[in-house]
Formats: C-alpha cells, structure tokens, sequence
C-alpha cells in the first residue's frame, strides 16, 4: 500500500510538472480558421498618427498585407503561442523582396520591415505552428495576397481611391461579388473626422489556403459611407 501511494504521489508530481507544457504546446496548435487582413495605406497614413516610408522607400499604391490571424469561432484569438519559436529573418531570406513590396511597414521611425514581421509572427504566426512553420506562414500569406487583388477588384467596381466617398455596402458587394466571400470592412477616422476605408478582412481555412465565409466578423462597425482617400 505504500508503494502505491509513492507511485500516486509521484505520478502527480510529474503531471503538475509538465502539464504547463502540454497546455502551452496544445494552445499553440488550438484555432478554427484565419482572418487575413489588407490595409488601405492611405487611410493609415492620414491620421494623426502619420506614417514613415519603409527605409526602402515609398510603398506602391496598393492595399497592403497586415497580416494572418488565427482566430477562435468565439471571436476570440489566441497570441504570442510560442517563446521558444522566435522570428528570424535568415528562414525567409527568399522572401525578403516580396513582403518588402507586399507587407509593408509604415509605423515610424522608418525600418526595413522586419521588427514588423518578427512581430506578426511571434504574435500571430506561433499560434499556427502545427500547419505553417515560420517560411510557410509567410509564403501562405503572399501568396493570398495574389489570389485576392482588393485594389484590382474595386477598381473593376468603380470604386477608386480619388478621395470619393462610397458606400460601404457596395465594397463589400465588390469583393464578394470576385471573391464568393462576404468580406468585413474596418474603418478608420482621418484629422477631421471623416470615416475612411482602412483595412478589409477575409476569413481562410486553417490550412491557410481557400477562403472561407466568416465564422464570426470582429466588432465595430463603419458609417454607411467611407472615403477612399489616395496614397
């Protein structure tokens, strides 16, 4: 009986041992699908926040990856998944073009990009670890972008960043319309208070790879009419 209860107690220990470990690696493996996300740079830039240029000069005028979120069907997401898998630049070497003219940094001081994908990854990226490894991840989220040109896509709908105002039924009904997906349209508020069209969301399958109709949309909602400010 004695040795039993040595036994217990010991396979206790080891459970309370490791079990943060399993909790954290099974978390990191744990969601339902991806937002993905463009940003409008115009509309980042024309706040007060203002905006800096890439050290590698001014991006195209073109709507920008912000990045690939896993996300919960409770609308919630996880984060920051994996401490022990760091960004490095040195696993996407071959990618550095294409994200430098397809993932943009804008935030000040100007950079190259890279505390800006070192962030995504390890906040986001981590969190789908057992589908994308670091290259993966970010090569998935390149090759969206080519698969969903909003730019292309709006202009085919008349809808052009001339600083008009549209509404935002109709670019919604202009991405669906390309895409067979109902997109969700973020908006933000430029010096004078003006609602402009910032970033649009689709939702991909976890494999990163088709879209999908949105489990849940994320809160907030935009006026009836956006401006569509140039860049």
């Amino acid at each position: 009986m004695k040795t039993l209860k040595i036994q217990l107690a010991f396979s206790s220990f080891v459970f309370l041992l490791f079990s943060p470990f399993f909790s954290s690696f099974s978390s990191a493996q744990d969601f339902d699908f991806f937002y993905f996300v463009q940003q409008w740079p115009g509309s980042y830039c024309d706040t007060r926040k203002s905006c800096c240029y890439p050290t590698t000069g001014k991006p195209e005028a073109d709507f920008g990856i912000h990045g690939l979120w896993p996300n919960y069907k409770s609308g919630a997401y996880p984060s920051n998944c994996d401490p022990d898998s760091p960004y490095q630049s040195s696993s996407i070497n071959d990618l550095i073009d294409s994200l430098q003219s397809e993932w943009p940094t804008l935030s000040c001081p100007s950079s190259d990009g890279n505390q800006f994908w070192e962030h995504e990854w390890e906040k986001h990226g981590t969190c789908s670890e057992s589908v994308l490894d670091q290259h993966a991840y970010f090569q998935a989220t390149l090759d969206l972008k080519k698969k969903i040109n909003l730019l292309q896509i709006l202009n085919d709908a008349g809808i052009k960043p001339d600083g008009g105002y549209y509404s935002v039924s109709s670019i919604k009904d202009a991405i669906n319309k390309a895409t067979g997906f109902t997109p969700w349209i973020e908006c933000n508020v430029d010096e004078a208070r003006n609602r402009q069209l910032y970033q649009v969301y689709m939702c991909v399958d976890t494999s990163a790879t088709d879209l999908i109709e949105c489990p849940v949309f994320p809160r907030g909602k935009c006026s009836d009419q956006v401006e569509f400010p140039p860049f």
